[in-house]
């Protein structure tokens, strides 16, 4: 399956530039600007999807990082990337394992391959059954809909209830081999990485790791698509994050929604402006003269701030080790 390439530059030109490059291993397209020179062991990676990229954002936190730190900040941010597509894309474990620190987002699990959906670790994914290229909403809409009339026979108040808390055995089914399939690829990915790792939680809502805090959770329901997802990153969910967050050597919260939605602003004359999203994809156009979905700048700051002391201790450390080795 080809990987889905984001027209992520296309659609935003009017807002900011990605300043997109090739990446010679892989042949990916990432968020620039290009680094120019990368000495083993003295810069920082960043694996994500587009919280990590920086939709509509002039500085997404690897770029803070970068400026505050002062050391290479490789922005490996890619639209729509689950676990399992990095997975898929080792020729770039030269590049992330040569890094003095490597931050993982934790991101969807929408974007996992199951036995009805193959994702290929993107969120634009194939149907088993008919060999259609569709988005996960649509995939898992379509899913839904499918076990909508054997309900029909119910009263209309009860057949709501039913939909919403009690979803029907196989849609059950696909959710926890999907969820079970999302906590392997993410076992696999952090034994790859040999360099030091982080994980970032990056959401409107709390991963409930700390039961003492409130968190901003959601239960699962199966009347809508959206719902049934919950918030970025979808259909991860306490336990999930806790099975995983061993894995690395450390985790990072970063649990903000401020300055969200961002209302879009031309970069060449300061003045509001309509995005269509539909020339990303067609099958998401939408116009709209905000970002209500991807963080906002001040989000993306927030990342940053929960980020450097975490970074700055675990780079002292390094630096600390490779002292100690190199006395020996």
């Amino acid at each position: 399956m080809a990987d889905h390439l984001s027209g992520y530059q296309e659609r935003d030109r009017e807002v900011v530039d990605y300043e997109m490059y090739q990446e010679q291993d892989s042949g990916l397209w990432f968020r620039g600007p290009e680094p120019t020179e990368l000495r083993q062991g003295e810069y920082i990676v960043c694996l994500g999807a587009a919280q990590t990229f920086g939709c509509f954002c002039d500085q997404p936190y690897p770029a803070l990082l970068e400026d505050r730190l002062g050391l290479p900040v490789v922005n490996l941010g890619y639209g729509g990337a689950g676990p399992r597509f990095f997975l898929r894309h080792p020729e770039l474990l030269p590049l992330i394992n040569g890094a003095a620190l490597v931050i993982v987002q934790v991101m969807s699990a929408r974007s996992e391959d199951n036995s009805r959906f193959d994702s290929g670790g993107l969120e634009y994914m194939t149907d088993r059954e008919t060999g259609e290229r569709i988005s996960a909403s649509q995939a898992y809409a379509d899913l839904l809909a499918q076990h909508d009339d054997g309900l029909q026979h119910l009263p209309s108040g009860l057949r709501k209830v039913v939909r919403s808390v009690k979803g029907h055995s196989e849609v059950r089914a696909v959710l926890a081999e999907t969820r079970a399939n999302w906590v392997e690829s993410y076992r696999e990915l952090l034994a790859a990485i040999t360099a030091p790792t982080r994980l970032l939680w990056f959401s409107k809502r709390s991963p409930g790791l700390h039961r003492s805090r409130r968190a901003l959770w959601w239960w699962q329901r199966y009347d809508d698509v959206n719902a049934m997802f919950g918030d970025y990153p979808q259909l991860v969910n306490r336990s999930m994050v806790a099975e995983i967050e061993p894995l690395a050597e450390g985790f990072v919260e970063c649990t903000t929604r401020r300055g969200s939605p961002q209302r879009l602003v031309s970069r060449f004359t300061g003045e509001p402006v309509m995005v269509d999203f539909g020339r990303d994809r067609p099958d998401l156009a939408e116009v709209l003269p905000v970002n209500e979905y991807y963080p906002s700048p001040e989000m993306q700051i927030d990342a940053a701030d929960a980020l450097e002391p975490e970074v700055t201790r675990a780079l002292a450390a390094a630096a600390a080790l490779g002292a100690t080795r190199s006395a020996r």
